[in-house]
């Protein structure tokens, strides 16, 4: 057993045994590849310095004979060639993983062996293989080409083929896309003189693929004119946005379309963080050799810069064992066997936690997370002016954070649709959420999107009050949570009545179809976040998963989504039916394996690191990956909400949950009608019968004992039976029918 790359030799051959052919290993050996790079960069190296005529020899001149007589001009890029792979190779083996790309690749060859095929057809017209002979054109390699192409399909037609393969293998070398060479060619041609006339404001879309330049302060961005109009009394009154009729909250349109957009520049920028090279290399070889220790050759293929961990892609390597026969075969390092090694690696890397993933979706490699000593700060505007956000087109994209590669996440809300997370106190849950609402009013206007914000901890989502985009302001009683959720229901089923009047399917077909005739009547969508459920659950478990149900399985098509989270990810708070109807989940760092089971099905999420990092189920995906949240902090959500208040004078919508019955005083009534339609048919039963007790009332009317012997105490006291004479006896029935 020695260090990296090496790998476990094992016991000694039996005489006359055969050797099972491991070219495998003999390809990957550290020794072999660094060999081989080195043999590269000499043969790039004494190539070159004899094409520029400074040394010569017998045998370097008839190597670089042969490569004439085979390539021609094409002699040049294969000594670039030669030394750049042995660079490649040897960059490789110094823990500075290469990303090998198909694209450029390919794209080089096709350029290459195009380009000689074509100068060969274009040049050796006369005599083709002259050009051979003199090692000059496109060589052996070009004749060839030329030759068959030209032979069998005529030299126009040779020539414009191998016109349109160096054309294709010059935008695979570049990476170039069809849309990118389109904008090339449009900025080409000539353009005609830019009128005078000033755009009147930026497009309200909600979602734009370039940010806007930021204002120099936080004042509703106006339209400036474009000359100074004439002194008349005109340009006031179109000014002033036009009387809007107010009827409904939620169908009116109770805010101008000129309202602007927040600028990103509200939003604080964000750090950047991660390990050093040095410190890369020196955990590298930490994990190399910890596996090794335990006979598990295996080798370190990439590593993933995260803002809060690092993950070190390992490729397993292979081992020899012996057989029953005598013989000596390769056998490759199983995945089962590095994941249950994850305690010994988390104590030679001394990390308060590590996670492997065996193996990584997508890739032949076995993932090891090991926490970064600086944890960087993800903030909510990093992500917004990602690509990735930048170009989502639904009005409803929300941004999470930066997975361990340190790329952006971002997630559609309406395709979810409803979102369940979870975790201890203080592993970030409540930012997520308020970052999630500070996200989605950052991009809708308040006439596109609503906000429910129910916080039964008070201190959290409190701070959106003010905002256009909240319906009411954020419910913290107990008490009126209850008729929130209901008028929630209510609301989705007013929706459906619509939808069901204009022939609509969901909310984006009756928008279009009512849109065009009655702008006032659009519907808005709605955004539920629940910050506590276990508290509702404590206080009426039954009505609390009865609406959340019902809202989750019949809401989407009316455009009401749910984000509801919870510190005690048990099953008496996450039911299965609720769990069944949030197939999108986040959970945070879990106390123990059995809550991470609980949120995700499956462990995981107890080996987190808290301050944001989880774990992202997406709703059509197998398996979590790992995030590091954005975090918003309290300065930016003010910002955001004085900046809508501004625009709007202070508007804020009334709660149109006001006229709804609070929760007890409804069960109360419903179970007073309930025992009252009870008490009826017990004294329909007492009357045709001379005795009674109360297991016939439990069969007859299917009800349970204590409810039973209720009855049978009220009928006591109406003076309809006896008393109980002795214990088990039926009782008396006073003026009864009979049987």
């Amino acid at each position: 057993m020695t260090r990296r790359g090496r790998r476990f030799t094992g016991y000694p051959l039996r005489r006359g045994a055969q050797e099972a052919p491991s070219w495998r290993t003999w390809l990957t050996n550290p020794l072999v590849l660094q060999a081989i790079a080195v043999l590269l960069l000499v043969l790039a190296l004494l190539t070159g310095l004899n094409l520029v005529h400074l040394t010569s020899g017998r045998w370097i001149d008839a190597w670089v004979g042969f490569l004439r007589y085979l390539f021609g001009w094409g002699i040049v890029p294969v000594t670039f060639a030669f030394g750049a792979g042995g660079i490649l190779i040897l960059r490789h083996q110094l823990d500075r993983p290469v990303v090998w790309r198909w694209r450029p690749v390919v794209g080089l060859e096709l350029l290459f062996f195009g380009l000689l095929a074509l100068t060969h057809l274009v040049l050796g017209r006369s005599d083709p293989w002259g050009l051979v002979e003199q090692g000059w054109g496109g060589g052996l390699v070009g004749w060839a080409f030329a030759f068959l192409l030209s032979e069998y399909l005529g030299p126009l037609v040779a020539g414009i083929l191998l016109a349109a393969v160096v054309l294709l293998g010059a935008g695979l070398a570049f990476d170039l896309t069809v849309a990118e060479v389109r904008e090339a060619l449009s900025r080409l041609r000539p353009q005609a003189p830019p009128r005078p006339a000033v755009r009147r404001r930026p497009s309200p879309t909600p979602r734009q693929a370039t940010p806007p330049p930021p204002p120099p302060s936080r004042q509703p961005r106006r339209k400036p004119p474009a000359e100074p109009p004439p002194p008349t009394p005109q340009p006031t009154a179109v000014k002033e946005p036009p009387p809007q009729p107010k009827t409904l909250p939620l169908t009116a349109a109770v805010l101008s379309e000129e309202l602007e957009l927040p600028p990103l520049d509200l939003l604080e920028e964000g750090k950047e963080a991660g390990l050093s090279d040095e410190e890369i290399r020196e955990k590298s070889r930490i994990i190399v050799e910890t596996l090794a220790s335990f006979g598990l050759p295996v080798e370190v293929v990439e590593v993933r810069r995260g803002p809060t961990i690092t993950q070190f892609g390992i490729a397993p390597g292979y081992t020899e064992r012996t057989d029953r026969h005598g013989r000596r075969r390769a056998q490759k390092v199983r995945v089962s066997q590095i994941a249950a090694l994850a305690d010994d690696l988390a104590l030679a890397l001394a990390a308060p936690s590590l996670r492997v993933e065996a193996p990584v979706p997508g890739r032949s490699v076995v993932g090891i997370e090991v926490p970064n000593d600086e944890v960087g700060l993800v903030t909510l505007r990093s992500v917004m002016e990602s690509d990735a956000f930048q170009t989502a087109t639904s009005p409803l994209t929300v941004a999470l954070g930066e997975d361990v590669s340190g790329e952006p996440v971002v997630a559609d809300l309406a395709m979810m649709p409803h979102l369940l997370i979870a975790g201890t106190t203080g592993s970030g849950k409540s930012v997520c959420i308020k970052a999630m609402a500070t996200c989605l009013a950052m991009t809708n206007r308040p006439d596109e999107l609503r906000f429910v914000m129910i916080d039964p901890k008070m201190v959290e989502l409190v701070r959106f009050n003010g905002l256009p985009h909240l319906l009411g302001h954020t419910e913290h009683d107990l008490d009126r949570i209850g008729r929130v959720l209901r008028w929630v229901a209510q609301e989705m089923d007013r929706r459906y009545k619509l939808f069901a009047t204009s022939g609509a399917r969901n909310i984006d077909d009756y928008n279009q179809r009512i849109g065009a005739k009655q702008a006032g009547e659009r519907l808005p969508h709605i955004v539920v976040f629940i910050d506590e459920l276990a508290d509702l659950m404590m206080l009426a478990p039954d009505q609390t998963e009865r609406t959340i149900c019902r809202i989750a399985q019949m809401a989407r098509a009316t455009g009401i989504h749910l984000v509801v989270a919870t510190q005690r990810p048990s099953v008496d708070v996450v039911t299965g039916l609720i769990k069944a109807n949030f197939p999108a989940r986040i959970s945070f760092a879990t106390a123990s394996q059995v809550d991470s089971r609980v949120i995700l099905d499956m462990p995981g999420a107890e080996t987190l690191l808290g301050r944001g990092d989880m774990l992202y189920l997406a709703s059509d995906a197998g398996h979590p990956i790992r995030v590091q949240g954005c975090f918003v902090s309290d300065a930016e959500i003010e910002r955001v909400v004085d900046f809508w208040r501004e625009q709007t004078g202070g508007w804020t919508s009334e709660p149109p949950w006001e006229g709804i019955m609070p929760t007890g005083k409804e069960e109360a009534a419903a179970r007073l009608d309930e025992e009252d339609a009870l008490l009826q048919q017990a004294i329909e039963l007492v009357k045709r019968r001379s005795t009674i007790t109360a297991s016939y009332l439990q069969r007859r009317l299917r009800i349970g004992y204590p409810r039973a012997a209720r009855l049978i105490e009220q009928l006591e006291e109406m003076g309809l039976i006896g008393p109980q004479e002795a214990a088990g006896r039926p009782r008396r029935v006073i003026g009864g029918e009979g049987e």
